[in-house]
């Protein structure tokens, strides 16, 4: 697919960017320019696993990034995809280290429906294979982990992919996966990051495993590296999925090597009138150091920047001792320290909707109060049905707050009781009670219904000191 340029530059081909293989793609920035696929006939040709290959187009065929092709192999033919073309092949064999004087084979053509049914059949038999090649090597007692097969694309050949600590002899092995599948086998030995970068995973940053994405090449990977960045030499932490040191320990070591030609050794010393200060530690991007006025503990620290270590460095050469390390002008403040996971409330919604419903956490709040401006602006003709309907239909906040205000009911049930039932008596007409002034009432004495001063009882009856039950009518007696 080719995109005209409105200038009449030329085509820019879609190609250049395509991605055959997450981890083996190779950007061809040079994909626009007329005629680059016609300037040299190496194409670059990628295979299953980390499998590159470089072939010569002795027979011209137009060729673009992504085609199925059939290359020579040794014996029969193989199936890959086209990954490169033009200029930048050779620049790509440089890197691979192939020499000039090697032999390269060539590209037979595009692939037809007949190959891809035979790579289709041969595919389908890698996973079997493996398995059963597993039980092999353990049954020879054989101190290795075949981790991969790969069949050739004319299903004649297969290389076996192990992973091993030490020499391994497998001349028996070879001859026993012979006779079991009749093919030409071939050893292939790959190291811990390759296999990890096989199987694929999440490493601790949350994303993709590095090697499992874009990396080709592994670089040994030393403690040095973490020395350089001031991390603790923990190997549970510094050491990835493959048991081996992290790749991304190399990422920035360039970048904390020329931060740190700013700061002075950690161990020279610095001289002040207070006493003497040594390093304790250093924020390597930032240009700060920490100084205490003890070699083994924190004490008395002071945070200063290089500029002013190397300037107290200068002054204590000269026999001059400062006043203090940090002058009035040059003081830093510490940092208080952030904690990205508890960096803002569990509950900060919750403050949110208070401010929404003007202070409450309730929504029912916030619509009693919409209903009250409601209501102020009706006319006061309707202001009686309005208050009929307010008594009838008490807002459910309103409700709360009386269930709120109940007292216990273990402690004042029986007063309600006793309530309930005194206005539940029937009142007699013809007897009113009888009101009983104030100084009788100092005196102690009672007065009933009867207007007797003393209640009708029949002998035998005894009296009721149960102040719990509720007292009844006189007119009922006990039999």
């Amino acid at each position: 697919m080719e995109f005209k340029l409105h200038n009449g530059s030329g085509g820019l081909c879609c190609k250049g960017c395509s991605r055959q293989d997450k981890k083996l793609n190779t950007y061809d920035w040079l994909a626009d320019i007329p005629g680059n696929a016609e300037e040299c006939d190496m194409v670059e040709v990628q295979f299953k696993n980390t499998r590159k290959g470089y072939y010569r187009n002795s027979n011209k065929i137009k060729l673009e990034k992504g085609d199925i092709i059939a290359v020579e192999a040794t014996p029969g033919h193989d199936i890959g995809t086209v990954t490169l073309t033009g200029r930048l092949v050779p620049l790509q064999m440089k890197k691979a280290n192939i020499k000039p004087d090697a032999e390269i084979k060539r590209i037979y053509r595009k692939a037809k429906p007949v190959d891809m049914e035979k790579f289709d059949e041969a595919k389908e038999k890698e996973h079997a294979t493996m398995i059963r090649s597993r039980q092999i090597a353990a049954n020879l007692n054989l101190n290795m982990k075949i981790g991969d097969v790969e069949y050739q694309g004319d299903g004649n050949k297969a290389i076996f992919y192990y992973i091993a600590d030490e020499r391994v002899d497998f001349r028996q092995l070879i001859k026993v996966l012979a006779e079991n599948f009749r093919v030409r086998i071939e050893m292939k030995q790959i190291g811990a990051r390759q296999e990890a970068g096989r199987i694929g995973g999440i490493g601790p940053c949350g994303r993709e495993l590095c090697c499992a994405t874009w990396m080709t090449s592994f670089i040994s990977v030393s403690t040095s590296a973490a020395r350089f960045q001031d991390i603790s030499l923990n190997p549970q932490k510094l050491a990835g999925q493959c048991a081996k040191l992290k790749c991304c320990l190399n990422y920035e070591v360039d970048c904390y090597v020329e931060a740190q030609k700013r700061l002075p050794s950690r161990e020279i010393t610095l001289e002040t009138k207070d006493g003497t200060y040594y390093f304790f530690k250093a924020d390597i991007l930032s240009n700060l150091i920490s100084y205490s006025t003890d070699k083994v503990f924190a004490a008395n620290l002071m945070t200063i920047t290089g500029r002013r270590a190397f300037e107290i460095i200068n002054l204590n050469k000269r026999g001059i001792k400062p006043d203090s390390l940090q002058t009035e002008d040059t003081k830093i403040e510490p940092k208080k320290a952030v904690d990205l996971v508890e960096q803002e409330s569990l509950t900060r919604f919750d403050r949110e909707k208070k401010q929404r419903n003007g202070g409450n956490g309730n929504n029912e709040s916030g619509n009693n109060n919409r209903k009250r401006r409601k209501n102020s602006n009706r006319p006061n003709s309707n202001e009686g049905e309005r208050n009929n309907r307010n008594e009838n239909n008490k807002p459910r906040n309103n409700q709360e707050q009386e269930q709120k205000s109940k007292p216990i009911q273990g402690q004042n049930q029986r007063q309600n009781q006793r309530q309930g039932e005194k206005t539940n008596q029937p009142k007699r007409e013809d007897s009113e009670p009888r009101q009983s002034s104030r100084n009788e009432r100092r005196n102690g004495k009672r007065h009933f219904r009867n207007g007797n001063d003393k209640p009708n009882k029949k002998e035998g009856d005894k009296p009721r000191n149960n102040p719990e039950k509720p007292n009844k009518p006189n007119n009922e007696t006990k039999a």
